[in-house]
């Protein structure tokens, strides 16, 4: 796969729903319990600092995005937050990391000194590695932090890297 990871479009709006939706699905990773909507989506993406793409470009198709916000307001608006979804059928293929590379610079691009992440969930092994290969820091452990969809509690870890 070529994949080039690029700001969002309007028309990517469907396919970004429909990746963002199989990541709520799963239940494993965003707290967000809520599917989006066509209209839901326009506004949720449309909320955030900056929305960025994984796009295959041998086929046009998106198969991951991130959104990027700030993390709090104010005295701590200088912090980002970042969510990342990556298509089941791409999962593997280093996708993950490039939305994040990607994700770095354009946080400092859109004035942020530091990305934090709020509630990675402890088994989500994947990313952790991700994270701390790209030089994120972990801030401890949350116990039981963040419920899954069948019920049962696992640990969050937050993390922080400076941009």
């Amino acid at each position: 796969m070529n994949i080039e990871i690029r700001a969002s479009k309007e028309q990517d709006l469907p396919e970004m729903v429909k990746i963002w939706n199989e990541v709520v699905e799963e239940g494993v990773a965003f707290p967000q319990e809520e599917f989006l909507t066509l209209q839901t989506g326009k506004q949720f993406f449309g909320s955030q600092t900056y929305n960025g793409v994984a796009v295959d470009m041998d086929t046009g198709a998106i198969c991951g995005l991130y959104i990027l916000h700030p993390n709090n307001i104010g005295r701590c608006g200088h912090i980002a937050n970042a969510s990342y979804a990556v298509s089941s059928a791409c999962r593997g293929l280093h996708i993950g990391e490039k939305l994040v590379a990607d994700c770095l610079i354009q946080g400092k691009n859109h004035g942020f000194s530091l990305l934090q992440f709020n509630a990675v969930v402890a088994t989500n092994i994947h990313a952790r590695h991700l994270y701390e290969r790209l030089g994120f820091i972990p801030l401890g452990i949350i116990p039981k932090g963040f419920r899954m969809k069948d019920g049962h509690y696992e640990d969050i870890c937050p993390y922080y890297r400076e941009l």
